[in-house]
Formats: structure tokens, C-alpha cells, sequence
């Protein structure tokens, strides 16, 4: 309606929903959307115009399951999941990654996003015994589920969806409590001393409202993702010359990204990040952190 260009980096499934069969139908290039959804980059056919840059949920929870099947054979296994794209993408990705001869998937619990607590979910969770628990959900509902569990005494491995992999979700728990939970991540953390960081930090010094964190840091990814398509387009400076510059990236190594975490789109392949390191809550200097551990997990189709 206002004769945009493009749409890039539209934050959150839901209001990115309300807009995205209309850019799409209008032929207008919609990048990048910070939302994990399956939906954004899994039907390139129908929705040609929207190209996903966070990491897929379902295929961040395939390699949840691989990982719990390598490292945690025998071990049963349990989600708690919100009932939305996030908890259902998880859901489906964590039933393709696990391998059924090594882990039962013994309880699936969820919740609804306008809950006020899931204090039963937990319960019910405690009372089938499971020692890797997958928590899809934000913030707010991971630290009651992670306190709720240690206040009925009960302590599986907890891993939990990206949304929580940032500084912030201290706030929402005392890292006593979530010291050595599980997440994933594909770009260089916010505490690091790389450059491309020390970079950031200087931009959100000058430019940005509220402290750095890890989430700021996509927020720069997809603007320097977005800086590089436009450079390829200054021949052709239109929606499909922009469109044809985003399938130009082949293994693209963005400086912000670990390395091996590549972007290569396709008019057929519209997912971002195939692979995902592993992060661990851990307490330095009385502080939570994250830190990264092991090695970068692709994703096996």
C-alpha cells in the first residue's frame, strides 16, 4: 500500500502472516524473516518472493534428534511444546531427527501461547520419567517449565528452541537454575571478541536502542545480507533483479556467521542456515552465559 521495494526482516510469525500471501501476489520481494517458521521457506512455488534467514525450526529440531539419539542413546524423551508453528515445526523436526530404535519419545505435552502457567504440563512431564525434556517455547514459558522441574526436584537435560539462546533469558531464570541446558545457534555470540562483533557492538554503541545480545546480532546479519543482494543488483535494480541476486548466493559466508554456517538460495531452495552449533548455559564470573560446544551439525535431508 505504500509502494515499498521490498520487505526485509519482518519480525514474528504472526504479524509476518498478515502480510505474507499479500507481498507475495503483489510480486514484492519479502527477505529474511526473523521468524523460524517452516512455512517461510519450505514452498518457494507457492510464496516465490518470501526467502527465509533464520534457522528453519524444523530443521533445528531434526538435529535436536540426531543429537539426543547419538549422544543420549536409550535415554526416553519428552517435548513441551507451545501450540503454534514454533511448537509444531519443533514437534515434527524432533520426530525426524531422533532415530526410533535408540529413544522413545515417551510425552508430548503443550500449551497455548495466552496460558498463565504450565505448572500440569511439567507435572505430567515429571511423571513419565524423562530424561531429555525439548522445550519448544519463548522465554516467559521456558523459565517457568526449567523452574517448575527443579522445584519438584526433577532435573532431565533440558534443550531448548533457539528463541531462548540469548543473554536476555537470564533475566527470566537465575542461571543457577538453567545452568547446563542445551540450545543452538548459527552466528557468532554477542560476548565474543571477533571482529565482526566488536563491529556490532560499536554500531548498537552509536545506533541502537538497548543493550547488544544475540539477537541484535541477526538483526545486523540480515542487514548485511541485505547489503550484499542489493550490490549484485546495480544493473538491474528491480523486485526480480533483486530476487535473482538472492539466488546468485552460493555458500555465502556472511562475517557475522561461524564458520561453515553458509547461505545458498535457489529458485527451488528458499531455507537459510542448514547447519547449527550447540550452546550451553554455563555461570562465569556469577553471570549466565552461553558457550558454544562441539562441533558445527549439518542437516541431513
Amino acid at each position: 500500500q505504500e509502494n515499498i521495494f521490498a520487505m526485509v526482516a519482518g519480525v514474528g510469525s504472526a504479524p509476518h502472516s498478515a502480510v505474507w500471501d499479500y507481498l507475495n501476489e503483489r510480486g514484492i520481494p519479502d527477505l529474511w524473516p526473523i521468524t523460524g517458521g517452516h512455512q517461510w521457506g519450505a514452498d518457494p512455488q507457492a510464496h516465490p518472493w518470501t526467502v527465509a534467514f533464520a534457522p528453519d525450526y524444523a530443521v533445528e529440531a531434526a538435529i535436536y534428534g540426531a543429537y539426543i539419539s547419538e549422544n543420549h542413546p536409550g535415554k526416553t524423551v519428552a517435548i513441551l511444546y507451545q501450540n503454534d508453528d514454533l511448537g509444531l515445526d519443533v514437534l515434527g523436526g524432533l520426530k525426524q531427527g531422533l532415530d526410533p530404535a535408540k529413544n522413545q519419545l515417551v510425552s508430548e505435552q503443550s500449551y497455548e501461547a495466552s496460558a498463565i502457567d504450565i505448572r500440569s504440563q511439567v507435572a505430567n512431564l515429571k511423571e513419565t520419567g524423562a530424561e531429555v525434556v525439548v522445550c519448544a517455547c519463548t522465554p516467559g514459558f521456558t523459565a517457568q517449565a526449567i523452574k517448575g522441574a527443579n522445584h519438584l526436584g526433577w532435573k532431565p537435560q533440558w534443550i531448548v528452541d533457539y528463541a531462548n539462546a540469548d543473554p536476555l533469558i537470564f533475566s527470566f531464570v537465575a542461571p543457577n537454575e538453567i545452568e547446563g541446558t542445551l540450545s543452538t545457534w548459527p552466528l557468532k555470540l554477542v560476548d565474543s571478541d571477533d571482529p565482526a562483533i566488536t563491529q556490532h557492538r560499536e554500531i548498537m554503541q552509536k545506533y541502537g536502542v538497548g543493550a547488544p545480545g544475540n539477537f541484535t546480532v541477526t538483526g545486523h546479519a540480515a542487514g548485511a545480507l541485505t547489503e550484499e543482494v542489493l550490490s549484485r543488483t546495480c544493473d538491474n535494480l528491480t523486485r526480480q533483479g533483486l530476487m535473482d541476486a538472492v539466488h546468485s548466493l552460493k555458500d555465502y559466508q556472511l562475517d557475522l556467521a561461524l564458520p561453515g554456517v553458509t547461505l545458498t538460495y535457489s529458485e527451488d531452495d528458499h531455507i537459510g542456515p542448514e547447519a547449527l552449533r550447540f550452546l550451553r548455559a554455563k555461570i562465569r564470573d556469577g553471570k549466565g552465559v552461553w558457550e558454544y560446544e562441539g562441533e558445527l551439525i549439518p542437516f541431513r535431508r
